[in-house]
């Protein structure tokens, strides 16, 4: 069995790695998100993203950044608590912690094949497209309907 830690990679490792898979001819997708408080609409949004190709690379946002997205409170869990959570579900292959505002710097250093997204964006609206389009890769749109929230959750138990 695999530590779920080993799977969580600097920037230029991980670089290095997709790198390495992609001249053996394997496709790269990659994910990203908070992953605050885990559930069932992340699991099928990583699933989802699995399913697109042979790779799937999730990128965390650190924490400084879901406080600037999410507010004061945000995370629940730290980041390499988040991290390694993520690392360890089965159609999650790599991980790594992005700290820009926003993922465009991991898409230009790892160049997918395919950005998976979740469903609260269509192919059009995804914030990301024309710069995963400037190195050939393609924006997906996947997952179960956007009805499960980190946010909702904390909402029901204050």
């Amino acid at each position: 069995m695999v530590d779920a830690t080993s799977l969580i990679l600097e920037r230029q490792t991980l670089v290095d790695r997709v790198k390495a898979e992609k001249q053996k001819g394997r496709s790269v997708v990659l994910a990203n998100g908070c992953f605050d408080l885990l559930h069932a609409g992340h699991v099928r949004y990583l699933e989802g993203a699995r399913s697109l190709g042979d790779l799937l690379v999730v990128g965390i946002n650190s924490d400084d950044q879901v406080t600037r997205l999410k507010g004061q409170g945000r995370p629940i869990l730290p980041e390499r608590d988040r991290a390694e959570i993520v690392a360890s579900l089965e159609a999650v292959d790599l991980v790594t912690i992005f700290d820009e505002p926003t993922v465009t710097e991991l898409l230009l250093a790892t160049r997918p094949d395919i950005h998976a997204k979740g469903t609260d964006y269509t192919e059009d609206t995804v914030p990301e497209r024309d710069v995963v389009g400037s190195f050939g890769g393609r924006v997906r749109i996947v997952g179960d309907p956007k009805d499960h929230s980190t946010s909702e959750l904390i909402r029901r138990f204050q």
